[in-house]
């Protein structure tokens, strides 16, 4: 029996965090025990459990998914803890020991914020110079650098992340790291040097102009070092007006234009350093996860251009830089551009708009590994400009930098190309989940749109462990909520883009924090957000009582179904469906999750209320959008999927919505013409409505529009457009045109909860009981997924042989329950592990043409004796 994957807020080992109050969560398995009979869980201050300060002893109520620590803890302070489980069938089994360590809490801070005395366009490397004559026992530092800092000790770089102190609403709050440094120091002289480059807080950046200075105009360090020595003393080195400034060898650096680089300069002067006023009270232990190199990749191909351009290709549409080798004589410079698509077979990057998106390195003439600091570039080319001698493709290395989550799911089929689409959608999340899910990577833009991160949201949490990367976006959504009286800003966060309150966007309030919900079942993130859910709702239905109190959503700006193809006008990109029709569905939906998380939070009368608004809306919607038969007065794809998805149909018109819609793609011969709204709802809502066929014919569509189009096209991530590559290569415009946009990659959603059956369930979140309900089809031979849910590893797979008989294969991890949906067989005619299942001792049933059994933690086989006729 083994009990693993221990984590506190659902981080790994993690310092300087800002825990709240700690929730304890881990796995059990490799037992044939079914559930969790009891469960202890101890915390010391020695990692030999000796010095124990919290024994929860022997107890039948500790949830693995989020276990409240009941203690208040220090600060600055380390702690250890395992957990032991006890099995229905008599199993047992410790954990080996974790730990997590407290930043400074409520501690005061001793050093001052200071910045270099230059001109505050100059980049500059802040240095203290120190000597350490006693035994080290333990050292740590506190950091908050702006815009962005990397910190080298004794010349060599502390930790492994980059972009620190990250993203985040710097008016609202200021993260600082804490870094364990007692390997970087040494007995004698050591030194501790902080670079500090422009990123987010005060480069160019944002959306209004593409302004500098957004949230400030000046780079500052604050810094405390702690070091403990054998002998019970410590020393404090702070940072104030003793540190020293020299000019960075960086001349340049930003988020869109890149970084230039110069090895030559040797700056002999030394600058002073002065205080500046800065606000103390913003600061906040780290939200953010670290932002890591997480893959390498080498080049696959170096292409000279027609044009004679020398063009480095990875392969891939990556995020991240191009790390190189060098020796080039002193005074070389060398300049890498990046580009995400060849145009004619020649170097192209128009589609970045004003982003440069270069790197420049003046050589010193020593043999170097070359990366930059403060930028990185969405980019499958490199143009390389400077080189000198033979290209050894051994010398470049790409490097994929997203924020440091875990992979949780994966999927595959018989099917080459829809593997590759599957693998696309995932490389658009690496590509956009740096920090902040940004709507994409490349171009004068990478915000984090609303819109964007709400559709995919659901996808991303199958995808990879999501909830502390959300758990950060959706804490920003909520101050930058404060001052604008609940309404959603377009973008979060909001950087100078002043707009906000529209639909489907500003919803991500709402349908992030419940979707994280049920993936991973811990309701702090409901108890983090309820205020900013309900906020989001109250702000509408203010707007509606002011326009009337309709309970429909009628005015104010709103994106709509962006991109969807049903427009009257081709160059517009709201698409057909009216936007009052959408914002008014949405108001309806959000509303009832707000009621789902107050019931969630013991909130009995607000759940109430927020029902009542919820069918308010809905009654609205039918008087207004449906007539006395039943037909939606709104002919378009996008209408009918939300109106069923959202479950505003009227029970009695339902099915004639279903038929509607049925026929509405029909005449459209089976192609969607949905944008960010419709897509994302789209096979869903057909395959849970009696059309699985059609779910899989719109999948498996080639041409455009569809999602296999770009994959034909050698896409390896998700186009912000269904045709941003036209057939004969070109792309199809440079104002709005991404090629690493994942919206569309939210049918993946579909293939892990549909396809795969795969399904969360609100009952018991987490995946502490799942819904597994496969629904295949024959044009596939099999589909395989694996989920490594909060709950424990969950399989699920599907194979049809030659005589077209059904094998259904599920794994159920440990303490986990599972219904078990087969579609259109009846109980006599399937086997489970060998034995007809009607008539084993299992809660099983038929419901609409399906077999349904509840199963407890185990390995499941069913074999269909019947041969498939439909499905």
């Amino acid at each position: 029996m083994k009990v693993s994957n221990l984590k506190i807020n659902h981080l790994v080992n993690p310092l300087g965090f800002d825990l709240g109050k700690p929730r304890f969560s881990f796995i059990t398995s490799e037992t044939s025990g079914k559930s969790q009979k009891a469960a202890q869980i101890r915390v010391a201050l020695d990692d030999k459990m000796q010095s124990i300060i919290f024994d929860s002893g022997e107890r039948d109520d500790i949830d693995s998914l989020a276990y409240k620590l009941p203690i208040k803890l220090d600060a600055t302070t380390r702690y250890y803890w395992n957990v032991t489980v006890w099995a229905d069938n008599g199993d047992t089994g410790t954990s080996e020991t974790s730990w997590f360590e407290t930043g400074k809490l409520k501690e005061s801070w001793r050093g001052k914020w200071i910045k270099a005395d230059l001109d505050d366009k100059i980049h500059p490397v802040l240095s203290k110079e120190f000597s350490i004559s006693k035994d080290i026992i333990s050292a740590r530092a506190y950091v908050c650098g702006l815009g962005l800092y990397e910190m080298n000790i004794n010349k060599e770089k502390v930790g492994e992340e980059y972009f620190t102190p990250n993203y985040n609403a710097y008016n609202k709050w200021l993260q600082y790291q804490s870094y364990d440094i007692t390997d970087s120091l040494k007995p004698g002289d050591n030194i501790v040097e902080v670079s500090l480059g422009n990123g987010w807080y005060k480069g160019r950046f944002g959306f209004e102009g593409l302004t500098e200075g957004i949230y400030g105009d000046k780079f500052a360090l604050l810094f405390e070092m702690v070091i403990k020595y054998s002998d019970g003393s410590n020393t404090i080195i702070s940072s104030d007006d003793t540190w020293k400034a020299r000019k960075s060898n960086i001349i340049d650096s930003s988020i869109y234009d890149g970084e230039i680089y110069d090895a030559t300069l040797e700056e002999e002067n030394i600058y002073k350093t002065v205080n500046i006023d800065l606000d103390y009270n913003k600061l906040k232990a780290r939200l953010s996860l670290p932002v890591i190199i997480k893959e390498r990749l080498k080049p696959i191909e170096l292409i000279i251009t027609p044009l004679g351009e020398t063009v480095l290709d990875m392969g891939q549409n990556m995020v991240g830089w191009l790390q190189f080798r060098t020796n080039a004589p002193l005074g070389r410079e060398i300049k890498l551009q990046y580009g995400e698509v060849l145009q004619e077979g020649n170097f192209y990057r128009d589609n970045l708009r004003s982003a440069k998106a270069e790197f420049t390195y003046k050589a010193d003439g020593k043999e170097t590994l070359v990366r930059p600091h403060f930028t990185f570039y969405g980019f499958r080319y490199v143009k390389v400009v400077g080189w000198e001698g033979e290209f050894n493709l051994e010398d470049f290395t790409g490097c994929v930098i997203y924020s440091d989550m875990e992979q949780t799911g994966s999927i595959e089929t018989s099917d080459p190309l829809i593997n590759k689409l599957i693998l696309n959608a995932l490389w658009g999340q690496k590509g956009n989940f740096l920090d902040t899910p940004t709507d994409c990577p490349q171009r004068d833009e990478r915000m984090g749109w609303t819109g964007d991160a709400q559709v995919f949201s659901g996808t991303a949490s199958f995808n990879m462990d999501t909830y502390a990367f959300f758990n950060k976006y959706l804490f920003d959504l909520g101050k930058e909520q404060e001052t604008r009286g609940g309404m959603v800003p377009y973008v979060v966060p909001a950087v100078n883009l002043s707009g906000g309150g529209s639909s489907a966007w500003g919803d991500a309030a709402t349908i992030i924090p419940w979707n994280v919900y049920l993936h991973f079942g811990d309701k702090a993130i409901l108890e983090q957000q309820f205020d900013s859910m309900r906020g989001w709702v109250d702000y509408i239905k203010r707007v509606d009582d002011a326009s009337g109190g309709a309970r429909l959503w009628t005015v104010g700006f709103h994106y709509g179904d962006w991109l969807a193809l049903d427009g009257n006008d081709p160059n517009s990109p709201f698409g057909g469906t009216e936007t009052s029709f959408i914002s008014s569905a949405y108001y309806a939906y959000s509303a009832g999750l707000v009621a789902k998380a107050a019931k969630v939070l013991g909130k009995k009368e607000l759940a109430k209320d927020y029902r009542k608004l919820s069918k308010e809306i809905k009654n609205a919607m039918t008087e207004e959008y449906f007539t006395e038969k039943g037909r939606l007065a709104i002919n378009t794809q996008t209408a009918y999927i939300i109106s069923l998805f959202m479950n505003l149909v009227p029970k009695k018109y339902r099915e004639r919505t279903i038929r509607d819609l049925e026929s509405k793609l029909n005449s459209d011969n089976n192609y969607l013409k949905t944008g960010f709204v419709g897509t994302t709802y789209a096979c869903r809502t057909l395959s849970e409505n009696g059309e699985n066929e059609l779910a899989y014919t719109l999948l498996l569509n080639k041409d455009y529009p569809s999602w296999l189009y770009p994959v034909t096209m050698g896409a390896t991530t998700i186009w912000e457009r269904w045709n941003s590559i036209l057939p004969d290569g070109k792309i199809s415009g440079t104002g709005m045109n991404s090629l690493n946009h994942y919206a569309y990659g939210s049918i993946v959603e579909w293939m892990y909860r549909n396809m795969a059956g795969i399904n969360p369930t609100e009952e018991k979140p987490g995946f502490r009981k799942a819904k597994l309900a496969p629904m295949p089809d024959p044009r596939f031979k099999y589909v395989k997924a694996k989920l490594a849910s909060a709950a424990g590893l969950y399989e699920s797979e599907w194979s049809i042989d030659e005589n077209k008989l059904l094998t259904f294969k599920f794994v159920i991890p440990f303490n986990a329950t599972a219904t078990v949906i087969l579609p259109k067989v009846k109980l006599q005619d399937v086997k489970l592990n060998g034995n007809l299942l009607k008539d084993m001792e299992l809660p099983s049933w038929e419901q609409a043409d399906n077999s349904c059994v509840d199963l407890y933690s185990g390995t499941w086989e069913f074999k269909c004796t019947q041969e498939l006729v439909s499905l």
